[in-house]
This record gives C-alpha cells, sequence and structure tokens, in this order.
C-alpha cells in the first residue's frame, strides 16, 4: 500500500509523489539525523546516501553551515542581569538586618522589595525563586545556632594548632582518636515542612512532649588504618547522663578498642566527674582533651544527631518510649555499617584526620 503526498509536503519538490510507509518512514528518522549535507554540492558527508535532488535543495538552502550550532531558545529573556545578579548577591550577603528588617529572615517578598529598590525591576515569586537557584546559587537554609561568645579565631586557631597536637601525641601514642557527645531524643518530633492540602497544616499527636532517651556516642576513628566506628549507649527512660554513666561509657570504649585511646570532647562538668577521675586513675591508656568553649558544630558526634533527627527522623512521633527505642538503636546500628558517614561527619567540621 502506498499513500499519495502531493506538494504540501515540506521535505519534497513540487509535484505528486507515492510513498510507502516504510519509505516515509525512512525520510522521517533521516530528517532526524545529525549527518553533514554538504552547501557545495548536496551530498552527505557521512554514510553516503543519495538523496533525491528536491529532498537536497530543501534542505541545503534551509540547513546551511551553521546547522550544529545550538541557537538560543525563543523565550523572555531573564529579570535580573549578570551583573545585577552579582550585586543581589552582596546586598544579600549583608543580612536583612543591614537593610532595616528588624531579624534576619530573607523571604521571597523581601528580596521583591530589594530587587525593586535598587535596581526598579519589578520580579514575580517564581522567577525570583528561579533566579536565586540558577544565577546566585542560594537556597532555602536552616541557620546553625552559635552563641555570642563563640571566638571563630579560638576556634581556627584550635583546628590548625591544638588539634594538629593531638593527632601527633596520640600517633606516638599508637592511640585511636574517641570523638565523644550526648544527646537527647523526645517523643516530641523534630518538624520539617512537609506537603498537605492548602490551608490545612499537618497535625502530629504526641504522647508526651517531655518524655526523652538521652544518647552518648562515640565515632572512634583509626588515622594510621583509615578506619572509623561507632560505639553507643543509650539512658533509661527521662534520664539524663551522670558522671557515673560518662565512666560505663568509657569503659565500654576501652572493650571496643584494645589499644591507647585520646577522648576528645567538650569541656562540660560530667566528663571531669569523681567517677571519671576515678577511672582515670587506673587507665594510663586514656588520654582526655578538650574541644574549645562555645564551639558548636566542631564535635563530629553533632552530625550523627543532625543526620538522624533532621535527615531521617524528622516528624516523626512515636507511641511511647519503648517504640522510640527501637527506632534510635536501628539507625544508630545502621549508621554503625556506614563509616563513609562517620568520615563524612568529621570532614563537615573541618578537622583534617592527615596533614
Amino acid at each position: 500500500t502506498s499513500l499519495a503526498v502531493n506538494s504540501c509536503f515540506p521535505l519534497f519538490p513540487l509535484g505528486t509523489l507515492f510513498l510507502t510507509l516504510e519509505s516515509i518512514e525512512f525520510h522521517r528518522l533521516l530528517s532526524r539525523s545529525h549527518q553533514w549535507i554538504c552547501a557545495t554540492d548536496g551530498t552527505i558527508q557521512q554514510g553516503q546516501h543519495d538523496l533525491d535532488t528536491g529532498l537536497q535543495g530543501y534542505w541545503v538552502p534551509r540547513v546551511g553551515s551553521n546547522r550544529h550550532v545550538r541557537r538560543p531558545g525563543a523565550g523572555r529573556p531573564r529579570r535580573l542581569t549578570p551583573d545585577q545578579a552579582n550585586r543581589l548577591k552582596e546586598l544579600l550577603s549583608e543580612g536583612a538586618t543591614a537593610h532595616g528588617w528588624a531579624n534576619d529572615l530573607w523571604t521571597l517578598r523581601r528580596i521583591c522589595q530589594l530587587v525593586k529598590k535598587e535596581f526598579g525591576v519589578k520580579i514575580c515569586d517564581s522567577s525570583l525563586r528561579r533566579a536565586l537557584k540558577e544565577q546566585l546559587g542560594w537556597t532555602l537554609q536552616k541557620p546553625v545556632q552559635q552563641l555570642r561568645d563563640c571566638d571563630d579565631e579560638e576556634v581556627e586557631r584550635w583546628k590548625n594548632e591544638e588539634f594538629s597536637r593531638i593527632k601527633h601525641e596520640a600517633s606516638r601514642r599508637h592511640a585511636h582518636l574517641v570523638f565523644i557527645d550526648e544527646s537527647g531524643f523526645m517523643l516530641a518530633p523534630t518538624l520539617r515542612r512537609t506537603y498537605a492540602p492548602r490551608g490545612r497544616a499537618p497535625v502530629q499527636k504526641v504522647s508526651d512532649p517531655h518524655a526523652k532517651i538521652s544518647v552518648i556516642a562515640a565515632i572512634v576513628v583509626s588515622p594510621k588504618h583509615r578506619t572509623a566506628r561507632l560505639v553507643h549507649q543509650l539512658s533509661e527512660d527521662n534520664a539524663s547522663f551522670n558522671g557515673w554513666n560518662i565512666s560505663t561509657f568509657l569503659r565500654l570504649v576501652c572493650n571496643e578498642v584494645k589499644k591507647p585511646i585520646t577522648v576528645v570532647w567538650d569541656s562540660v562538668r560530667i566528663h571531669y566527674a569523681e567517677p571519671v577521675k576515678e577511672l582515670l586513675s587506673g587507665r594510663s591508656r586514656i588520654v582526655l582533651e578538650q574541644f574549645p568553649p562555645n564551639a558548636a558544630g566542631l564535635n563530629p558526634v553533632d552530625g550523627i544527631w543532625s543526620y538522624i533527627k533532621y535527615g531521617r527522623l524528622p516528624n516523626y512521633a512515636p507511641f511511647d518510649l519503648r517504640a522510640l527505642r527501637k527506632t534510635i538503636n536501628a539507625e544508630m546500628r545502621r549508621l554503625k555499617k556506614r563509616p563513609d558517614l562517620l568520615f563524612s561527619f568529621i570532614h563537615r567540621t573541618g578537622l583534617k584526620l592527615t596533614d
């Protein structure tokens, strides 16, 4: 069976052609190919197939020698020029308080007002959101809380000098580095935004908003062998850690690691309570070191809490502490099988295990 194609068919010269379904499919595929048609003699450089003269005459003047050059898509140009985008990035980096707002919060509405004030450009929310992502490289971020007493220069000095000393002394003792920290998990969930019907906020029902389980964890690192492991322990229901719990956990770490250890942790009172001092008096292979005061986020174990609470279990509201305990243990066991994640928590702090 053949089909009659009249002169309105765009690929062929005037006149009527009789084509089979197979030949139509062939020409369709051929028109979508990237074969090189020479503009001088109308032959195909790759494949060396003969074409009808009329077909050559249609392709050559319309395609030309620049047919492989990508043309910019038709559409409305961006509302912000590159110079305006760079300037906007500088203005946003100054913070919202520098531009008259009481709190340091950038919203689309505020940025729209800033763009109109600085550049005289009125931009809608969707265009601004796309410009922030594509031109400025800005996305929604949750701020990290930091104490006002935190000395950034002292933190950098500690990273470059003190931690280097700690590593070298641990290397001479053939010791493992042990980062330790504590945290609490509540029945009240850590809330994150989620999709829901417009105007109907999701409801998280909580059995007891004050019920909690305290968790202590240690990332044990061997800089020499490039290995990392996780040790953890949970408290009793609704209990906080004390000096006796800390000394018990240190014994657990010593049982897990047969070699000497250098413990690096925060300078809180329970870390130097009497039970801990008694343990150290009989175990010379344990050396204690401190992070600088008020250095939030410098302890790699903080990455574990952020990963579980905000990455794995946001909006998680268990019925009781028994279910919460089971979930925490499952998450910690999962992390024990992921040394790559443990190293990523260390890398996130900026601490260098090797010089």
